[in-house]
């Protein structure tokens, strides 16, 4: 009997593709802190992860979606910030550390998910 992935690891899998994307995206806004008009940017996480779900969809009819529909979505966006500084950066660094913490707490959650289906069917295999 053959094993599905993505039957196994359901949402999880493209969860933390996407959250990996929106790391490096948040780690580029901190490292940019101090640039003069660097606009921050960020990732629409829900947007994202509906791309990914749409790329792997099969077209059975002409009138379905199709890749090129999923990837012309915007992925990145710019971020509004609450208190603009005097040179132009929009980068807020206590919330963007905050964003990068509760990012990397999803990003576990996913991975220690992840890890669970593992062992379950590693266990399986191994009939115990």
């Amino acid at each position: 009997m053959a094993i599905n992935f993505e039957n196994a690891f359901g949402i999880h899998e493209r969860a933390l593709k996407v959250r990996t994307q929106r790391a490096e995206v948040i780690a580029n806004n901190l490292a940019n802190a101090d640039t003069p008009h660097f606009k921050a940017r960020d990732i629409d996480f829900k947007q994202m992860l509906q791309q990914e779900q749409q790329m792997r969809l099969h077209t059975t009819r002409s009138g379905h979606l199709t890749t090129s529909d999923a990837s012309s979505a915007a992925g990145e966006l710019y971020r509004i910030p609450t208190q603009a500084s005097l040179d132009g950066n929009t980068v807020e660094t206590e919330q963007e550390m905050a964003r990068f913490a509760k990012n990397n707490m999803d990003f576990q959650a996913s991975f220690t998910f992840m890890n669970g289906r593992i062992r379950g069917l590693m266990n399986a295999i191994r009939g115990e």
